[in-house]
């Protein structure tokens, strides 16, 4: 049986685009990745960053659910010291009372925004150190099993939502491990402690109510395309991008300006955090996805696109389900 491929799907705003043209593409997306066996779809909670639609996790979430039938939706994730975890049991509660079965909570502890904003979200450097607490009274609420005498989430009480943790990091692994709990790894933007991580999650695992065993989704930048020479340029003209996006504090770059900065330092480093990335025709990404689902020890591959335009990761999706044996729903 084929490894089980998921989407995570960054709600990107393109050029010219407005927030409501993401929200019809992810739409779009989730339909044709439901249509193509997908596993899931997630999307990540981040706030103040002009080219991200998703910073409203749950309703974007209630929105692609309400346009789909039978695809897993869920947050990878909400981070979840921005949030009370009473709000946030509440929230997805309410999801998965208005579609049972398929709705996922990922869970992380980084602000998802740069130090202004967390101040702007009521947020402290501090709210993080409780976030293992924050986990298991969220927890609590979810399985009606609330750690705050007298309090319950309605909708949530008893709807078992599954959680996730996410990280980058061993704290993450340490915690998914100590509570039995899925581990999702970012690898696709933070690769280095990917090894160490997943080999100290599956050896300290303990089993729990929701699990029995480790389950590890890792992610991996994708792009597929009909020809070798189309992947390697889409793959280039992200690179591009992402120098624009990350280094230019507001700037855009020319193709040479960001060529120049790819070979430096600065650039180097953003070089490395697309480490994982499968960009070539079917047949190669596929290749490339078996040695690094054995890499990783993965369970699970969730799948980030690398494509510079919507058509392109569309087509990517599509040539990516048929080399890897999904079955369409």
């Amino acid at each position: 049986m084929a490894l089980p491929l998921s989407i995570l799907d960054l709600a990107h705003i393109g050029d010219g685009e407005t927030a409501g043209d993401s929200f019809r593409a992810s739409v779009a997306l989730a339909r044709r990745a439901e249509e193509l066996g997908y596993l899931r779809v997630w999307y990540a909670e981040h706030h103040n960053m002009s080219t991200i639609a998703s910073s409203a996790t749950s309703v974007l979430i209630a929105h692609v659910a309400a346009h789909t039938r039978t695809i897993r939706l869920g947050a990878g994730g909400v981070m979840l010291p921005n949030h009370s975890p009473l709000t946030i049991a509440e929230q997805f509660g309410t999801l998965e009372t208005l579609h049972p079965g398929r709705i996922d909570l990922g869970l992380g502890r980084a602000p998802g925004s740069d130090q202004q904003t967390m101040r702007a979200l009521r947020r402290t450097p501090a709210s993080a150190d409780s976030f293992p607490e924050d986990v298991l009274e969220l927890q609590g609420y979810l399985t009606g099993q609330s750690r705050i005498p007298g309090v319950d989430a309605t909708p949530g009480k008893g709807t078992d939502v599954p959680l996730y943790i996410l990280g980058s990091s061993l704290f993450g692994a340490k915690l998914a491990a100590a509570l039995g709990l899925p581990y999702a790894f970012a690898s696709h933007f933070a690769p280095d402690a990917l090894e160490e991580a997943v080999s100290l999650y599956r050896r300290e695992f303990r089993p729990s109510a929701q699990l029995d065993r480790p389950y590890v989704i890792a992610g991996v930048n994708v792009i597929a395309a009909d020809t070798v020479d189309e992947a390697q340029e889409q793959f280039l003209d992200a690179k591009r991008k992402r120098v624009s996006l990350l280094l230019g504090r507001g700037r855009t770059f020319t193709p040479e300006e960001a060529d120049m900065i790819l070979e430096s330092p600065a650039g180097r480093q953003l070089l490395n955090m697309a480490r994982y990335s499968a960009v070539g025709t079917p047949a190669e990404v596929e290749d490339y996805l078996k040695r690094f689902a054995e890499h990783a020890q993965a369970d699970e591959l969730i799948v980030v696109s690398m494509a510079p335009g919507r058509q392109a990761w569309m087509r990517s999706i599509e040539l990516l389900a048929d080399a890897h044996g999904l079955v369409a729903a």
